[in-house]
């Protein structure tokens, strides 16, 4: 009987999934829309355009590098798509294009396509180039604009100014669910990020990937967990808009960083115990630059740091092999 058995010999893994590298991307993807149509609702047709400019650079970076260095072309995986819709997200809607240029540039080409293309990189490229910019900009990139503003109209009262996360931030503290839509009562847009302004449609993102099992639950819950449980402990230190714990998470980039960069596949932990001490680490290192920092958020900082450890904590917490002795 065992010779009419056709046996296939492979190597490891031997447990298969249907899922590609381009089903997952695509799903990410329609998971940020939710954050992109309310962050165009919310800041008009210029953050339109800064979505528009970040992802055709982006996959035009990757296509125009691939083709220099003889590579196979992998724009079609929907990577650059991804990165360029967060570098987007994470910008303000005044910020100049060359701005955003730059930083899908050394995202991709830097971060990503120098280190051996997808798979390679040791640290998000979105944040990375986020970072990168955000150094070189500095004023650019803490420039807020807040808008009254609808996408579909041509007229619009432009007000730059701090976000809620910063000291110098005078304006009314939003609640919770003015955080939750974007918008003050009286109309006002929080000022912010494209993507990081309205909670709820980051929270929709992060239903739909968790249905679809593109991330766990290990790495958002122990970042959202730490950045809550250390502004409960130590929100004296925080700036008076977001001592409360709520609005802690609520404000920044936390759910954006926590949703989308911190799960990044390539840069975060494989165990479950790892994810977990990387959410941990993510988020106390956001709240130390929150706190006593000179950056008003530190969500990229904390995120970029956890990157470069990701390597040694997969290598701590790898789990013994059934039977193994030490040696």
């Amino acid at each position: 009987m065992i010779d009419n058995l056709k046996l296939r010999v492979s190597s490891t893994p031997h447990i298969r999934e249907n899922n590609s590298v381009d089903d997952i991307m695509l799903d990410v993807i329609i998971a940020l829309m939710p954050a992109t149509f309310a962050g165009l609702l919310l800041f008009g047709q210029r953050a339109l355009g800064v979505v528009l400019v970040s992802v055709l650079c982006s996959v035009g970076f990757e296509l125009i590098y691939q083709i220099i260095a003889h590579k196979r072309k992998s724009i079609k995986d929907l990577s650059a798509v991804v990165t360029g819709m967060l570098i987007a997200l994470s910008m303000p809607s005044s910020i100049p294009y060359y701005v955003v240029i730059i930083a899908d540039l050394f995202a991709i080409v830097i971060t990503k396509q120098l280190f051996g293309g997808i798979g390679q990189n040791f640290m998000n490229p979105a944040l990375a180039g986020r970072a990168f910019v955000l150094a070189a900009f500095p004023v650019a990139m803490t420039s807020f604009a807040s808008e009254r503003i609808n996408m579909f109209e041509n007229t619009a009262d432009v007000v730059t100014g701090a976000t809620p996360l910063s000291r110098e931030y005078i304006g009314s503290v939003p609640t919770a669910m003015e955080h939750m839509l974007g918008r003050y009562s009286d109309g006002g847009v929080i000022a912010g990020c494209i993507g990081e302004t309205c909670a709820i449609a980051l929270l929709i993102g992060f239903i739909y990937l968790v249905v679809r099992k593109v991330i766990t639950l290990s790495i958002p819950l122990s970042y959202i967990g730490t950045v809550f449980v250390m502004t409960m402990l130590f929100g004296d230190a925080a700036p008076a808009s977001v001592q409360n714990p709520l609005l802690g998470i609520l404000s920044g980039g936390v759910l954006l960083g926590a949703i989308f960069m911190a799960t990044d596949y390539v840069t975060s932990p494989t165990t479950r115990i790892g994810q977990i001490i990387f959410g941990i680490g993510c988020g106390a290192i956001t709240c130390i630059v929150r706190f006593w920092g000179g950056y008003p958020e530190g969500v990229t900082c904390g995120i970029l740091l956890m990157n470069v450890m990701t390597s040694l904590i997969d290598k701590w917490t790898v789990p013994k092999p059934f039977g193994a002795v030490k040696k």
